[in-house]
């Protein structure tokens, strides 16, 4: 998994590819804790890049979106989310927990 990040002022995108499993959740979580602690709580997190999300990385998604929205600081938003794994979003129900755009453009306008 390779995970590319993109600072912007008022956000920062966090572009995903490959899998989000166990060995690789983890990874993802360290980085998105890393901008938490700097005060960065408003995150887009692009998917288009990404070919699978585990159960790992279902549980690290709903615990930055946890600590995003703790005293209404900000909210992780979701772009670009393929099929296989918006139908996983779903089955889980996730998706009334996140705001899912089609594109990272969209996600970073409305966040």
């Amino acid at each position: 998994m390779e995970i590319n990040h993109t600072s912007y002022k008022r956000c920062d995108v966090l572009s995903v590819k490959g899998r989000v499993d166990s060995a690789t959740a983890p990874q993802l979580s360290d980085e998105l804790n890393r901008l938490m602690e700097n005060g960065r709580y408003r995150l887009v997190l692009d998917l288009a890049n990404a070919t699978f999300l585990s159960s790992a990385g279902l549980r690290t998604l709903l615990n930055t979106q946890k600590n995003c929205k703790r005293h209404n600081r900000g909210e992780l938003v979701l772009a670009s989310v393929p099929a296989n794994i918006l139908a996983a979003l779903e089955l889980s129900g996730f998706v009334p927990i996140f705001r899912i755009f089609d594109d990272v453009l969209s996600a970073v306008g409305n966040i």
